[in-house]
């Protein structure tokens, strides 16, 4: 089962410079085992598992978007094959940017969390994680302006 945080008018704790309840984002990090956060400009997922045990440290990564809740299943396992499969997933969807997610806490919050679970090497790679979602965000915006295949251009460029 996956709980959705969506944009709601007039719900309590609603930031308009976010978009979403932070108390409800920051209380699904703070009890799922496994969480997959979906953005708005780009296709992939992240997707953290904070379950550990001896010598197999919390996962943060980047994923293909899942076809299925049983296609996110089956790929958690491939990815984890030394856990059970959780018995769910949450899920938020963030409607900003990545610059956003940063300034809004949210993804401190996440760090600190997975970072707390394993070791300095996670540490490095919730960063690494997050500069690769400002690259292909960036990269995403790019193609958009520029008509990318996936994009409808308005205007186009005149040939000289």
């Amino acid at each position: 089962m996956a709980v959705s945080l969506h944009v709601s008018t007039g719900q309590p704790h609603m930031s308009d410079d976010f978009g979403v309840d932070l108390d409800e984002v920051f209380k699904v990090i703070d009890t799922a085992d496994v969480l997959v956060v979906r953005f708005h400009l780009i296709d992939k997922r992240l997707l953290i598992d904070f379950r550990t045990k001896a010598g197999v440290l919390p996962l943060i990564k980047i994923v293909p978007r899942a076809e299925s809740v049983e296609d996110r299943f089956r790929s958690i396992k491939r990815l984890r094959p030394e856990f059970a499969l959780p018995e769910k997933v949450m899920s938020f969807h963030w409607p900003r940017s990545m610059p956003v997610l940063l300034t809004s806490g949210v993804w401190q919050h996440l760090v600190d969390r997975v970072s707390s679970l394993g070791d300095d090497d996670t540490t490095e790679t919730c960063g690494r994680t997050m500069e690769e979602l400002l690259a292909m965000e960036r990269r995403e915006v790019f193609g958009a302006i520029r008509g990318a295949d996936h994009y409808q251009t308005i205007w186009e460029r005149q040939q000289a």
